[in-house]
């Protein structure tokens, strides 16, 4: 296995192939101080197998903080916490090295009032605010502070440091010509683009000559005006022969949700997706490459490897769903993958300014991410008291979540489903565009019930006294939620639907019907998609004014992208009040105006949360809990990390 094979990186000699990326965690202080959950967080990760940490991008300027919550290196005062950070990371097998970064025009006055900067004076495309241009004297205050910080990390015990020029960033933003329009010598020719970055090189190597340096670039910008493949192959060769001991390929930037896709890319994108635009790199240079982008599944990092498109691999969100990634697919921790879906929960939690979560992992950032909570069938010695009898109501995600860890915690535990069928709302999730990789979601999770032999009962009403009759300790109801009907009458001569069940039954739907959707949370966009593929013109209505609120944004501009090429007709800040012989009566911007339904009418405007069964389960006497969407509609992070908990808390009971 290429992966497995040891590597070097300057004077780093790795164990194998595997880095883990640099992604903000939002762990920790306001002030910028790492915490216990940052040194936790890093820990787990090098004990699960990665060769290399690189920590997340680090804040060198206090006028230049990115996140309330983000790491900081601009004062003494920030070195013993990043060694702690440091020795946890070494102390469980890993190197251990530090992304520094300015953002640019890509601060936000929003956020502890930054001021975003670059090149030139403009606006910022991430945020409408003004940028102004940096002066000569200011960049080269810039470069004295990346020194500064870049001798507290080598004091705090760092074995490389890494520079972030990519993904929109400050340094990219002077390479980029779509950015700087300078006429000093800091812009104009490709050797003037390329001097900020360069002369920030070689301040930090006449600072630390020994200490290893890394560049992650962008490969691509992937949009009209970007720079070219001869260009940024110029400046890898450039950032050799200044002595860069590897280059670290992303692609994309952050500036905006449609270009951010490329940066942090939604499930519509292919795996592997940066490879095209590595290998030129990887082709020019003698010095490693590290290759970042969909690299979800062993198999697709090994296929970089194997088509010699990099020689190191690099796993962000793969590593933060799963931190045992490498031990298990080098087969030293015997449990399957927890794979990344890709639905950027975790990127967008950051933007939202709050802490990294993730839909797969319900216990990262938590004290509990350990490999005997996460994996706890892996524990040693099995249980020999306190067993408890565990009944799970419902066999969707939260309910397979629940009865995953309760048995694998050693307590006995069945699953009953009302329905024929397992899944709950994963069908209905998969039916969109482009998802299959949500699937990793149920699958995941249906291989590790059925490995532990939990018996799962389909098409069983779970009476009084059937419940009773199996007599379970606890009864974990995951009943999950309902499509809430709309609240009026709607007296329209055209079928009225609920866009749940167009999902999973797009035939409801002739192709090439009009249709108008009243809703556009992401139910309501990820139907008027897949009406959309069906050939049929789409009009939306939502209440509020804005799409899909609740969606990450790079996912659900994806999908708005996708919608506006097919035509659909999006109308906010508009209410629907009913329904009459002339049509949908609406009121918007103050007005009354009719709007034809078409030839269907689909209702997407949220669930209700199902608690049938729980008049009859207390009846019973029996302690229960309620997890899921049955406790509060959301979504898949919150049905598992809920279920995930509860499932952990089986063993605390207060004791006299």
């Amino acid at each position: 296995m290429l992966l497995a094979k040891p590597g070097r990186i300057g004077p780093l000699k790795l164990k194998n192939r595997v880095i883990m990326a640099p992604m903000g965690t939002n762990y920790g202080t306001t002030d910028g101080y790492s915490t216990d959950r940052d040194k936790r967080y890093y820990a787990e990760r090098a004990k699960g197998g990665a060769a290399m940490i690189i920590t997340e991008a680090m804040n060198t300027s206090a006028k230049a903080r990115n996140h309330n919550n983000s790491l900081c290196t601009f004062h003494d005062s920030f070195i013993p916490g990043l060694a702690s950070v440091v020795r946890a990371i070494h102390d469980n097998g890993a190197y251990a090295v530090a992304q520094i970064n300015h953002r640019g025009h890509m601060l936000r006055r929003s956020v502890l009032g930054m001021e975003p900067v670059g090149p030139c004076d403009g606006t910022s495309p991430a945020t409408g605010e003004p940028v102004r241009a940096l002066r000569v004297d200011e960049i080269v205050e810039i470069q004295k502070e990346f020194v500064a910080s870049a001798r507290r990390l080598c004091r705090a015990g760092y074995d490389a440091l890494e520079l972030h020029a990519a993904n929109g960033y400050l340094f990219q933003t002077f390479f980029s010509e779509r950015f700087n329009r300078r006429s000093d010598h800091y812009g104009g020719s490709l050797e003037n683009r390329m001097r900020f970055l360069l002369e920030t090189v070689a301040r930090i190597q006449d600072a630390l000559p020994d200490w290893p340096l890394i560049v992650r670039l962008s490969a691509t910008e992937y949009v009209d005006g970007g720079y070219t493949e001869e260009e940024i192959v110029a400046l890898a060769l450039a950032l050799e022969r200044a002595g860069v001991v590897a280059i670290d390929v992303s692609g994309g930037s952050n500036e905006s949700p449609l270009l951010s896709r490329f940066c942090i890319q939604p499930p519509s994108m292919p795996r592997r997706m940066l490879e095209p635009y590595a290998r030129p790199l990887k082709a020019a240079l003698k010095i490693p490459t590290i290759l970042a982008g969909r690299l979800i599944a062993p198999e697709d990092a090994e296929a970089v490897l194997a088509n010699e498109s990099a020689d190191f691999v690099s796993l962000g969100r793969a590593l933060l769903a799963d931190p045992h990634w490498c031990a298990k697919a080098f087969g030293e921790v015997k449990a399957p993958i927890r794979p990344c879906i890709s639905c950027n929960v975790c990127f967008e939690r950051l933007t939202r300014e709050l802490d990294v979560a993730c839909v797969q992992n319900p216990l990262a950032g938590t004290e509990f991410e350990t490999l005997e909570n996460l994996e706890p069938h892996l524990r040693k010695p099995e249980r020999k008291s306190a067993r408890r009898r565990i009944l799970v109501l419902g066999a969707g995600v939260a309910g397979m979540e629940a009865a995953r860890m309760a048995a694998a915690l050693g307590h006995e535990v069945e699953v009953w489903e009302q329905k024929p069928a397992t899944g709950g709302q994963v069908p209905l999730a998969l039916a969109a565009p482009d998802k299959e990789d949500v699937e990793g979601v149920w699958t995941y999770r249906t291989a590790e019930v059925e490995a532990l032999g939990v018996p799962i009962r389909t098409g069983v009403d779970p009476t009084e006294a059937a419940i009773a009759a199996y007599a379970p300790d606890v009864v974990m109801v995951a009943t999950g939620a309902r499509p809430r009907p709309f609240p009026g009458a709607l007296d329209v001569s055209v079928p009225v639907l609920q866009a749940w069940d167009v999902l999973e039954d797009p035939d409801l739907i002739p192709a090439g019907s009009n249709v108008t959707l009243i809703g556009g949370g992401m139910v309501g966009i990820e139907c008027a998609d897949a009406l959309i593929l069906r050939d049929c013109r789409v009009t939306i209505i939502e209440p509020t004014a804005v799409i899909a609120a609740n969606m990450a944004r790079n996912n659900k501009f994806d999908t708005l992208a996708r919608l506006e090429d097919g035509g659909a007709r999006i109308m906010t800040e508009t209410v629907v009040e009913g329904a009459d012989a002339d049509g949908l009566r609406l009121l918007r911007n103050g007005q009354v105006t009719s709007l034809e339904p078409g030839d269907a009418l689909v209702i997407a405007i949220g669930p209700e949360a199902n608690r049938d069964v729980v008049s009859t389960v207390e009846a019973t006497g029996v302690e229960y809990v309620l997890i899921g969407d049955c406790n509060q509609p959301g979504d898949f992070l919150t049905a598992i990390r809920d279920a995930a908990m509860a499932a952990l808390a089986i063993d605390y009971r207060v004791t006299s």
